[in-house]
């Protein structure tokens, strides 16, 4: 005990006798110091005593894809961190091929008495969904926030990166190498998000390579799944093409479009360029390490959660898109275009 004792007045920055005072609930310790004493618990691991816990202020949904793409984890973990020290409770509910469905997923929530939703690359996302599900749950009182998406037809706020900032970073990139023939690879054309990385890639090509719109949209798009085994079929594809260099709409996409360079004997990026998008959880360390549109997932998902603590306490945000920038990060699988003899 007295070990646990130091252990913990160390990680706090206080004396033992204050821990032992927080720990036996005694009065006198100023609330920031009990807060410091009862984080040390946290972090170092020990559970704290029954009448020390935090009563849940409830229960908060999140609603996810497959978690199959480690950047939906990443997500999940920067908003369950946030709602925690808000005091809530999250509960994960991923999506699976053949699995509960976002509506089923939704009901479950609703049923449990859920103080709010978030929804992650749902529904809102495919132009060809029917957006009435979200107004029945607006009617149900249950306020909801859409991460990476948007609609016009639902009245809620929006937390996205900007898509077609992004595809203008890798462009750029891209073209400041000497590429010429670049090609793009992403999801099925009916998601936002993809309509909108089109958009951007599409203006970039015209603006810095002066090719025609037409042109870049017929020649240098194609759409695949958001895996390694789809960015591989759409990479290929891209390459049948004479391109040099390959942006794609995801990392796992990217993954692939490496693996279906190297089964040509190609090397990456000496003979061609791959660019990712996310800078999923472990991907600087991939061979090469993987060039990249870094997501702004710490800034969305709290972003995120203080939209939706704000619609709970009934100062609802603006229902808006609140947009974030993301980041290009330079690692090695780009290089200068090569030389054509």
């Amino acid at each position: 005990m007295t070990a646990r004792l130091a252990d913990i007045a160390a990680q706090a920055g206080v004396s033992e006798a204050t821990v032992s005072r927080v720990l036996n609930g005694k009065p006198g310790v100023a609330a920031a110091t009990r807060e410091s004493v009862l984080a040390a618990l946290d972090v170092l691991g020990y559970e704290r005593p029954t009448r020390l816990r935090r009563r849940s202020a409830g229960l908060v949904g999140l609603i996810t894809p497959e978690l199959d793409n480690p950047i939906f984890p990443a997500l999940a973990q920067v908003i369950g961190q946030a709602l925690t020290r808000q005091g809530y409770t999250p509960v994960l509910a991923t999506q699976t091929p053949g699995g509960s469905t976002e509506d089923e997923l939704t009901e479950m929530l609703v049923d449990r008495g859920v103080s709010g939703i978030i929804f992650v690359s749902g529904l809102h996302a495919d132009t060809s969904a029917d957006m009435e599900r979200y107004e029945q749950l607006r009617g149900q009182g249950v306020p909801f926030v859409l991460v990476d998406g948007f609609s016009p037809k639902v009245r809620a706020p929006f937390i996205s990166p900007d898509d077609r900032a992004a595809m203008q970073l890798a462009v750029t990139h891209l073209v400041s190498l000497g590429h010429t023939e670049i090609g793009l690879a992403l999801g099925p054309q009916r998601f936002v998000p993809v309509q909108r990385k089109i958009e951007g890639f599409v203006k970039a090509m015209r603006e810095q390579l002066g090719l025609p719109s037409d042109d870049v949209a017929e020649r240098l798009v194609q759409h695949s799944l958001y895996t390694l085994e789809g960015g591989q079929a759409a990479a290929a594809a891209l390459m049948d093409r004479n391109c040099t260099a390959v942006v794609c709409a995801s990392d796992m996409m990217a993954l692939g479009a490496i693996r279906a360079a190297r089964q040509r004997g190609l090397r990456v990026p000496d003979d061609i360029s791959v660019v990712g998008f996310d800078d999923s959880p472990l991907i600087a360390f991939t061979d090469p390490p993987l060039t990249t549109i870094r997501k702004p997932v710490p800034a969305m998902g709290q972003a995120a959660v203080r939209t939706l603590l704000e619609e709970i306490g009934g100062t609802p945000a603006p229902q808006s898109e609140f947009v974030f920038m993301p980041e290009l990060v330079v690692r090695g699988s780009t290089a200068s275009a090569p030389r054509t003899s």
